[in-house]
């Protein structure tokens, strides 16, 4: 029955196929023998399903089957193509949001229970009194231990108003305490700032949909804090931002740009193309910036650095980006599922495809690492099986093997993301005093420096 139902699902599809191979071929005779090479091809993976259900060691479910099936099919297009199922679905329009309803806190695992890394100023954890290094081993009356990170974080997350009580183990108390919070609507911070005596530091981790409000904010603070006339200019870290939505890396670049191109995406057929001007009003009055990129720096972040470079509208410094120049959309499919399809490439406004490439800096800074990580490889677009081909790149004999991560989106919208699947590949030190880049952008800004490629100017970018 299973069969039958499979074999008439694909009528319609054959039909479609049918007629977009009509097209193609100019004639229905090269349309009729493409439908039937497809439908000889469905009707063997109609025969591998049934075999799979009659004979496997274990009966399996018919649902996981099809699932893994249609991500393997997606999975083999390109690394950054996959299916999302109801559940990965939700987590990705939450990320994407960049709010959610829970408790406000920043966590991990340790020795099989949660610690709190940080509770975010002004949430429901914050003003419970949850703490730094505190460590959560009941949430409710049911324990930690024996459950993922990911299992724990959902458990804590849940209607604006409900209650969960944490039991928590604190340094210096010498019984647990218990601790009832009300969850409350979380805004993630995408953006976070701080000023360096006479510079703004802006740090973008991803582009969620608050990432251009909180840039907003955080500019204002640090002109609020710091005399115009003492202002040396600006930081815009990107470094390890592995993208976020097209729409707010547009929002972004279009910040600190007067005029000119920002980004153009291009499909599949000629007139798929897409295209993103600036619309005027620079938020910092044409004050000097550098931006930090490196290997963790991945798509909508890439479209940023591009934009400001290809413009002379700032100076890079660090080490060449993550090389991601492809655009998913994300096209919700059947009851709560949806597909993550790559339907374009994206260029730079001098016309740069970086996909598989990367941005190089204008300034290229290597990090000072450990000693424990002196060898490390960095990872790139170029290393992940099966990506999508750079302009001028022929397929490698061998792909190398390493593993795609995961990227964000939104429904029914186009998002660039795609973080490196090695850590070390954006890797920064926790210290500031012992980041070389980060140091070197301040001595660029304060003159202690000098670099001819600094400070940029517009009147050297591209024709506007």
């Amino acid at each position: 029955m299973m069969r039958r139902f499979a074999l008439l699902a694909t009528g319609a599809l054959l039909g479609a196929l049918a007629a977009g191979s009509a097209a193609q071929y100019g004639g229905i005779g090269g349309a009729t023998a493409a439908a039937t090479d497809t439908y000889r091809q469905l009707n063997l993976f109609g025969d591998v399903f049934e075999r799979i259900r009659a004979d496997y060691v274990e009966e399996p479910v018919d649902e996981n089957l099809i699932e893994s099936a249609i991500n393997g099919m997606l999975t083999g297009l390109d690394p950054h193509s996959s299916y999302l199922n109801a559940k990965d679905y939700q987590d990705m329009q939450v990320q994407t949001r960049g709010e959610f309803f829970g408790l406000g806190i920043e966590v991990t695992m340790e020795n099989e229970l949660i610690k709190v890394i940080s509770p975010i100023d002004d949430t429901p954890a914050d003003k419970a009194g949850i703490l730094s290094g505190d460590l959560i081993s009941y949430l409710d009356d049911e324990p930690v231990r024996g459950l993922s990170l990911r299992e724990a974080v959902e458990k804590m997350r849940g209607p604006a108003n409900s209650s969960i009580t944490l039991t928590v183990i604190r340094e210096g108390e010498d019984e647990p305490l218990k601790i009832t919070v009300v969850r409350d609507v979380i805004r993630v911070q995408s953006v976070r700032h701080r000023v360096e005596d006479d510079i703004g530091y802006l740090r973008i981790s991803s582009f969620s949909e608050q990432t251009m409000e909180g840039l907003e904010k955080a500019i204002d603070k640090i002109e609020a804090a710091v005399p115009e006339d003492d202002l040396k200019g600006f930081v815009l870290d990107l470094r390890g931002n592995p993208g976020g939505l097209l729409d707010q890396a547009v929002l972004v670049s279009d910040a600190f740009l007067q005029r000119g191109e920002i980004v153009s995406t291009r499909g599949r057929h000629a007139n798929e193309v897409q295209r993103f001007s600036a619309r005027g009003g620079d938020l910092v009055e044409g004050a000097p910036i550098i931006v930090l990129i490196n290997g963790g720096s991945a798509s909508a972040s890439e479209i940023v650095a591009g934009a400001l470079q290809d413009h002379r509208r700032a100076t890079l410094v660090g080490t060449r980006s993550f090389g991601k120049g492809s655009v998913q959309t994300i096209i919700p499919i059947g009851r709560s599922g949806a597909i993550r399809l790559t339907t374009a490439r994206y260029y730079t406004p001098s016309g740069r495809s970086i996909q598989a490439k990367g941005i190089d800096p204008d300034i290229e800074v290597l990090p000072k690492l450990p000693e424990d990580l002196q060898d490390y490889a960095t990872v790139s677009e170029a290393e992940l099986r099966g990506h999508l081909l750079g302009e001028g790149e022929e397929a490698p004999a061998e792909e190398p093997v390493v593993g795609a991560a995961e990227e964000e989106g939104e429904p029914a919208s186009e998002e660039n993301a795609e973080p490196p699947s090695g850590a070390l590949a954006a890797y920064v030190p926790d210290d500031p005093e012992l980041d070389a880049q980060l140091n070197y952008a301040y001595d660029l800004l304060r003159g202690v420096q000098v670099n001819a490629r600094f400070p940029a100017t517009p009147e050297q970018g591209i024709p506007n």
